[in-house]
């Protein structure tokens, strides 16, 4: 007689309750490093290059210049490096009969600038900013100058005051002999000719400085003084220009650096000779000229920084008690 053995069913598991299931702990496991070794490679590179290229052509090369402006170095050798104290810059401002007309000119450069292209581009941002038919056409045009590089400028104006072919002798008929016009050779327009120049690449940066600042005026604000019966120019004169007072500042100090650093088109047309010296074009002359005076050439760029120094210093100084005030 077989016996069974009477086998237990399996229990039915229990129903959890409803409700919301349970939060699982997380178990920390340590530090987690956002940034790979290759990306941290990649990104010491990416940055590390730029400022070991930026150190050693601004900086070491300034801080160079500095010290060199207390020598006399013809610049074969550093043995012939002698120190002359400032007997560079008691010639500088004393026996160099081009150094003070440089200086002329270059505040007749940035009187020119702020004067005639600055109001101009102003005039061409307010015109744009209405939002006008082929708007963006119009601000590429006027743009185009800046992009352009500022030889390649020279070179295009040098067709233009060209005596014999060029378009502004054609058309007031001075292209004949007898009759011709030398706009770069003659000393009493050729510093007025480059300023044209000038003006015209300046227009269009001028124009993209101020058409920035008039997108972030506030529209209710030109709301309000249309509502209180104000016409284009009071509208302009009392809400919009005030409102661009940081752009103004911005467009100065870029006027006088500008001004400062000009260079390229007067090289162009003339090499800076007859009536154009700039501070620029004298210390090229006398770092990389024939003569090679690099003690000299360096005082006078020293000149040319601390004038750069007084007018940037200034600047960052507000811009920082701005930035502490926000």
């Amino acid at each position: 007689m077989s016996s069974e053995t009477p086998t237990k069913s399996p229990e039915a598991a229990p129903v959890p309750p409803p409700g919301p299931a349970p939060v699982k702990k997380r178990v920390p496991q340590g530090h987690q490093r956002l940034l790979t070794r290759r990306d941290r490679i990649t990104l010491a590179f990416m940055a590390g290059v730029p400022t070991v290229l930026h150190v050693a052509l601004v900086w070491i090369t300034a801080l160079a210049s500095i010290a060199l402006a207390f020598t006399t170095w013809d610049g074969i050798g550093f043995d012939s490096i002698k120190w002359v104290g400032l007997d560079n810059f008691k010639q500088l401002f004393t026996d160099n009969p081009q150094f003070w007309p440089a200086v002329q000119h270059n505040i007749i450069w940035f009187v020119v600038l702020i004067l005639i292209p600055t109001p101009l581009g102003l005039f061409l941002a307010l015109q744009l900013d209405k939002n006008i038919r082929f708007s963006r056409v119009y601000q590429t045009a006027y743009f185009l100058p800046v992009v352009v590089s500022l030889a390649v400028t020279g070179f295009v104006w040098q067709l233009v005051y060209n005596p014999d072919t060029g378009l502004i002798n054609s058309i007031i008929g001075a292209n004949k002999p007898g009759h011709y016009i030398d706009w770069i050779g003659d000393p009493k327009l050729n510093l007025w000719a480059v300023l044209i120049a000038a003006s015209w690449r300046h227009t269009g940066y001028m124009m993209i400085l101020y058409l920035a600042g008039l997108k972030g005026v506030d529209p209710s604000l030109r709301e309000a003084s249309a509502l209180d019966g104000a016409n284009e120019w009071q509208t302009f004169k009392n809400v919009i220009f005030p409102t661009l007072r940081p752009t103004n500042t911005v467009v100065l100090v870029v006027t006088i650096i500008e001004a400062l650093r000009a260079f390229d088109l007067v090289f162009v047309f003339n090499k800076g000779a007859q009536g154009t010296e700039l501070l620029s074009i004298l210390i090229t002359n006398n770092i990389i000229g024939e003569s090679s005076r690099i003690g000299y050439g360096s005082a006078i760029a020293v000149v040319l920084l601390v004038i750069s120094l007084a007018v940037i210093i200034p600047y960052l100084i507000a811009t920082f008690r701005k930035e502490r005030r926000a």
